[in-house]
């Protein structure tokens, strides 16, 4: 388990823990269990949200949720701001940089779902969120491209590069963050995706994340935006 985290990664619902393993996956198979729903979510916004989310990635399990309700609510955010916390960041401003800000009243408030898989090669997280209005977050600030932190007395350096993903939705974006230090050195792949006022946001992290799987994946996720934003 890698527990110190990028600034991407600190900053999401990283329930799955950042695991690090073998190749990241490639592509979903079955379907996911019976969701939880915190306060928050209504039925409408909570059907929604699940039609969402992706289904098992073959050869994975899911390691926590389906879990739905307001953005800031969720254990899974609440896990998120906590390591943020605990980590001591050379850059402290790259914590939150290229997610949505929990901290902001809209966002928090904001019906979301979210749902974690594992596996001995990598894990995936997955947050889904329907904003009040149309917002995407800004690019990675260029001073947190390559910044070192402190996570449990681990001096870990990330490096992350902008991926050349092909368009999704009407904005989106992909990261892939290399991290080395500590026990184990990881990749961490980000995307995130808008369609409408719902924004779709993933982290795929393993020894090493291929960009390939990465876009399949994104691909994927899109598709089911698409279906529930129609």
């Amino acid at each position: 388990m890698l527990k110190a985290l990028s600034g991407i990664c600190l900053s999401m619902m990283v329930v799955a823990g950042c695991s690090s393993g073998g190749d990241a996956p490639a592509a979903p198979a079955a379907a996911a269990g019976k969701p939880a729903q915190a306060a928050g979510a209504s039925s409408a916004d909570a059907a929604r949200l699940r039609a969402a989310l992706l289904p098992v990635p073959e050869g994975m399990r899911i390691s926590y949720g389906p879990e739905l309700g307001a953005f800031g609510s969720l254990k899974s955010t609440q896990q998120g701001l906590a390591a943020v916390r605990q980590a001591r960041l050379e850059r402290p401003e790259c914590a939150g940089a290229a997610q949505l800000d929990a901290a902001r009243p809209d966002v928090a408030k904001a019906p979301a779902a979210v749902i974690a898989f594992a596996a001995e090669r990598g894990s995936i997280t997955q947050a889904v969120v329907e904003l009040p209005s149309a917002a995407f977050p800004a690019p990675l600030p260029k001073q947190c491209s390559s910044y070192t932190a402190d996570v449990d007395g681990a001096k870990v350096t990330y490096d992350t590069r902008v991926l050349p993903m092909p368009a999704k939705g009407d904005q989106s974006r992909a990261y892939l963050t290399t991290a080395a230090g500590g026990k184990e050195n990881a990749q961490i792949g980000s995307v995130m995706i808008r369609r409408g006022t719902m924004i779709m946001s993933m982290l795929v992290v393993g020894r090493q994340v291929k960009a390939e799987g990465l876009y399949e994946l994104a691909k994927l996720a899109d598709q089911n935006l698409a279906r529930v934003t129609r």
